[in-house]
């Protein structure tokens, strides 16, 4: 049996975003006509891992790793382990990222806490409403429901 003669079945079981995620992290599935997205949602895919891999890391003020984070320190270590390059703070990456909607957001994605028009924290999108972040002085690098309305989103690209 072929790799693509198995993308049907994969995608059954697995689903067609796991599916998607093997396209673009293992290459040895190929599904026509999705190649290009798939393998640019590789970095945000990557970057998340590695945000998780970083749990119970404890937050320290401008640490940007490898064992202690801030909350910028922690998306910028992530998004450089996967190729990518973002400024230093919050803000600077606000301003580096494609705005998507809360609607349009995805996995690996960045959100961005607001007040007003300034930016003060960043995380990373995991789904279902939660981000992996390093959320301030005294706490841990971890996964935390978004508990409030008051953030915008930001694919890198």
């Amino acid at each position: 049996m072929t790799a693509l003669n198995r993308v049907p079945s994969l995608m059954v079981r697995a689903g067609t975003a796991s599916a998607l995620t093997i396209a673009a992290v293992g290459g040895s599935v190929v599904v026509p006509g999705v190649a290009s997205s798939a393998a640019a949602a590789a970095p945000a895919t990557k970057a998340l891992q590695v945000a998780a891999s970083k749990k119970g890391s404890p937050y320290r003020y401008g640490a940007t790793g490898p064992g202690r984070f801030d909350c910028s320190g922690l998306t910028l270590y992530s998004f450089k382990k996967a190729g990518k390059s973002l400024p230093r703070t919050a803000a600077g990456q606000y301003n580096k990222t494609h705005h998507v909607s809360s609607k349009s957001r995805k996995a690996g994605d960045l959100v961005f806490f607001h007040s007003g028009s300034s930016v003060y924290h960043v995380g990373i999108y995991a789904g279902k409403g939660k981000i992996w972040h390093a959320p301030k002085s005294g706490d841990v690098v971890r996964l935390q429901k978004i508990w409030t309305k008051s953030v915008w989103y930001g694919r890198v690209s």
